[in-house]
């Protein structure tokens, strides 16, 4: 099914459920006061890691139970390796089904340091090279997010599955529209590696909604705090006052990554920033906000609050909790159900480490090598990678026109 048509600014078409636009506003500023709940304390990244990359503590159980489907290898192809080496960082060449056939980077000593990393001898100069090379089965693509649809859908057109880190389209429905339907018309596997999805209060809560332990969620709330008085070095500084709105997928993974729904319609209110970089003069995108909250109406009639901040100082972090009719979770479940599912997040093989942020990195890959072996839908494939991404550029749209109720593009298959 194709996705809808350009998001409508019209009202909801039920007057008598509707939000006017002044409730609607006051509410996401009331919600927006609440204070954060503990996160990891964030610093300047020349003292500690980027934030997310802080070592997770090693789980000496997460092998236990697990067992092999299949004898095969896939052949996979990286691309990218910039200041958050996110090429390596998901353990691809520690998978047991996994052979990496080459690497690449545009610039030759990340190119060199990847292949090392990834314990490969083969590099090409480029992903343009790279997806020609008729060995490779699938490409993991950890490049710029500007660039990732482009790249995406260059290797859908060889035949190749793809992954990609966050988030699936930067800034742009038409670009979003185009990966979708290169994404449909190539019957190859496409996952977005969005890391809130396998934390494991993520994960837990995915496992109670599935059991129908939380019922209906009335109200869900996702937060990504990344405080960046100074931003993250990145290809042709495409971080550099960055739109908070259009870096979603760390948030509405609260909502999308535990239903598998998505946003119906959002007001989103944008704060104007005191640092440098969050001026419209100092970055490309004319962009004043540092922080942006969201407050989105759902696919079953609830209600999410989802926040993106860059200039708030203090601790920070990716986290989310839920209220349902049967019941709800921070940090635990509290409801009605008496008998709960298993909760553990599922074994990964020998060798495969959880990795960073919150422990979600192995998770990811060895999910997209898992649904290639089987044959199946990866969690994160490309309704759900649109879901999470393109609501926050809808918001972004709404906070430029002061809180505007806006619809939101609805993407299924």
């Amino acid at each position: 099914m194709n996705p809808s048509s350009s998001p409508s600014t019209d009202a909801h078409p039920n007057n008598s459920n509707s939000v006017s636009r002044r409730d609607f506003l006051w509410r996401t500023s009331a919600l927006a006061s609440a204070a954060a709940f503990g996160l990891q304390q964030t610093v300047h990244a020349q003292q500690k890691p980027i934030q997310g990359f802080e070592k997770t503590a090693d789980d000496p159980t997460a092998s236990k139970g697990w067992q092999p489907i299949s004898d095969r290898k896939i052949r996979v192809g990286i691309v990218g390796y910039g200041v958050c080496q996110f090429g390596a960082a998901f353990g691809f060449q520690n998978h047991p089904n996994v052979e990496i056939v080459a690497v690449s980077d545009l610039l030759p000593d990340r190119c060199t340091n990847l292949a090392k990393a990834c314990r490969c001898a083969k590099t090409y100069p480029s992903l343009e090279e790279l997806v020609k090379d008729d060995k490779i089965e699938a490409v993991f693509v950890a490049t710029d997010a500007p660039s990732h649809v482009k790249h995406c859908v260059e290797v859908l057109k060889h035949g190749k599955h793809v992954a990609s880190a966050v988030p699936a389209a930067f800034g742009s429905l038409e670009e979003a529209d185009q990966l979708f339907h290169a994404v449909k018309d190539s019957g190859r596997k496409y996952m977005m590696f969005e890391t809130s999805c396998f934390h494991e209060d993520l994960y837990a809560m995915r496992q109670l909604y599935n059991a129908g332990a939380l019922g209906k969620l009335l109200y869900s709330e996702g937060e990504y705090y990344h405080y960046m008085e100074e931003p993250i070095a990145s290809y042709n500084e495409w971080r550099v006052g960055l739109p908070p709105q259009w870096y979603p997928t760390h948030s509405n993974a609260y909502y999308n990554c535990i239903t598998g729904g998505s946003f119906t319609e959002v007001s989103c209110v944008g704060t104007p920033s005191l640092v440098k970089h969050l001026m419209p003069s100092n970055n490309r995108y004319k962009n004043s906000f540092g922080t942006e909250v969201a407050l989105f109406r759902t696919s079953e009639g609830g209600t999410s609050r989802m926040a993106v901040s860059w200039d708030t100082p203090g601790s920070g972090g990716e986290m989310g909790r839920v209220r349902g009719q049967k019941g709800s979770y921070y940090g635990k479940y509290e409801g009605l159900e008496k008998t709960l599912p298993d909760l553990k997040r599922p074994p990964l093989p020998p060798g495969v480490s959880p990795g960073s942020h919150g422990g979600s990195h192995g998770y990811l890959m060895n999910e997209f090598v898992t649904a290639i072996l089987q044959d199946r839908k990866p969690l994160v494939d490309i309704v759900m990678a649109l879901n999470l991404t393109v609501p926050g550029i809808i918001a972004h749209q709404s906070a430029l026109k002061d809180g505007e109720l806006l619809k939101i593009a609805q993407y299924k298959i």
